[in-house]
C-alpha cells in the first residue's frame, strides 16, 4: 500500500513534506523547489491536496496545489500523479505539473502557463 504522508525528494532536489491524511484523504504540507529551478528567492511554500482512499486502491492517484511564497509575483502550481509501490517495496511518486503566473491583462495570457 502506498501512503503519501511523509517526506519526499524529487530527482531534481525538490522537497515536499506531507502531513498525515485526514479521514477524507485530504492533506496539507510544504514544498521547496530544488537547485535546478535556479531561483533562490522562492521560499518554502504551503501545499494542499487530496488522494484516493489508499484502503480502496493500493496505488492511489493524488493531486495538490502549491501557492508559491514570492514577493514580486503570484504563482500557483498544480500537480497530478500517482503513488506506486516499487518491486522492492519502496514508494514512488510520478506526477505532472502546470504552473500559472498572474498577468496584468488578457493579452499576456499566452505566457502565463507552463
Amino acid at each position: 500500500q502506498c501512503l503519501l504522508s511523509g517526506s519526499w525528494q524529487s530527482d531534481t532536489g525538490c522537497r515536499m513534506v506531507v502531513s498525515t491524511l485526514d479521514k477524507d484523504s485530504r492533506f496539507s504540507g510544504s514544498y521547496l523547489p530544488g537547485p535546478a529551478t535556479g531561483d533562490s528567492k522562492i521560499l518554502t511554500s504551503p501545499l494542499e491536496g487530496s488522494q484516493q482512499d489508499a484502503g480502496l486502491v493500493p496505488q492511489p492517484i493524488f493531486s495538490f496545489t502549491v501557492h508559491w511564497q514570492l514577493q514580486e509575483t503570484a504563482q500557483t502550481t498544480v500537480f497530478l500523479g500517482q503513488c506506486y509501490v516499487g518491486t522492492k517495496g519502496e514508494e514512488i511518486l510520478h506526477a505532472l505539473w502546470l504552473m500559472r503566473e498572474a498577468t496584468d491583462s488578457p493579452t499576456e495570457d499566452w505566457k502565463a502557463t507552463r
